[in-house]
């Protein structure tokens, strides 16, 4: 989208947003206990947003598998497990203070006992802590839940490696992923790292939409990732366009316009007057900010406007 807007703007710079991966590595059996990178790497996984699981879910004699054998599910569950003992294990400690607090009447450790027992049994059950996550329309509840800041609570993403020729339609292992995924409330996504390496190696887009094609394939893995990566966080895009550059920027959705020009500068959320806003849609199809004025697609929207994603957004302030 950002293409299509500069290819109309035609403006001196294009700024994309981004979306950060931290590759975090160390993690064994016993890492909950100290072995291997231990809390290093516990450390490491309670600082992201998400957890995405990369699982290998091809064959090939030629590259090994460290446990020996190819089993996607077995390998996601070695780290859940790890990840499950350490929230656990932190849980019973504070449940059993909260419990205490409780019988003497304590609102808020009622509503956290309320909240930490069906996820502990979820944990003792082989379970995440986000299968137990509250309703989002327990306000209380849910607030109390994020508070607890499990590392099985975060949103998780399970990306199915898979040989070129199951890249389109996946495979009996991307098959049981994506079952798992459905009954954790979890993401799942199929890709190829071979074509990936292939893609990279091409400079001209539209040789790189022709190879993909050929494969049966409208886009590559890492645009998939990207997607499912900004679904699982609740993440749109809003656009600036101007003749200096058109940019991209990130914003949790459901977020009202002062918020998100606030984005941009401190300054632009505390004076907020009102934003021009044009729809994406409009502004490719009109081809360009004047065309959509002349056809009354601009509109001016105040404080209590949502932001959608694609908006064209030129935020008047004054502070």
């Amino acid at each position: 989208r950002l293409q299509k807007l500069a290819d109309i703007v035609k403006p001196k710079q294009i700024v994309p947003t981004q979306l950060e991966f931290v590759d975090i590595a160390g993690l064994v059996k016993g890492a909950s206990k100290g072995e291997g990178l231990g809390n290093q790497f516990l450390a490491n996984i309670r600082e992201v947003d998400a957890i995405i699981h990369v699982l290998r879910c091809f064959d090939d004699d030629n590259i090994t598998h460290v446990e020996g054998s190819v089993d996607p599910i077995r390998d996601a569950e070695i780290v859940e497990t790890e990840l499950m003992i350490a929230d656990l294990e932190s849980l019973e400690k504070r449940f059993d203070q909260a419990q205490k607090k409780a019988k003497g009447g304590d609102k808020e450790a009622l509503l956290n006992v309320s909240v930490m027992a069906p996820v502990i049994d979820a944990l003792k059950s082989g379970k995440p802590a986000r299968v137990a996550k509250p309703d989002d329309s327990n306000k209380d509840a849910l607030k109390a839940y994020k508070m607890l800041q499990l590392l099985t609570s975060k949103p998780v993403l399970y990306v199915c490696n898979v040989d070129e020729a199951s890249a389109a339609k996946g495979n009996a292992y991307s098959e049981k992923v994506f079952a798992k995924a459905k009954a954790e409330n979890a993401r799942a996504v199929i890709i190829s790292a071979a074509i990936e390496s292939e893609v990279a190696q091409l400079d001209d887009e539209a040789e790189k939409q022709e190879f993909l094609a050929t494969l049966g394939l409208k886009e590559t893995g890492l645009s998939k990732i990207i997607k499912a990566g900004y679904e699982l966080l609740g993440l749109q895009t809003y656009f600036t366009a101007g003749p200096k550059e058109v940019r991209a920027w990130t914003f949790v959705k459901g977020s009202k316009a002062p918020v998100c020009a606030g984005i941009i500068h401190s300054d632009f959320e505390r004076g907020f007057i009102r934003a021009e806003t044009i729809s994406y849609d409009d502004f490719v199809r009109l081809g360009g900010e004047q065309a959509c004025k002349e056809a009354g697609k601009m509109r001016s929207e105040g404080k209590e406007y949502i932001v959608q994603d694609g908006d064209l957004l030129n935020f008047l302030f004054n502070v």
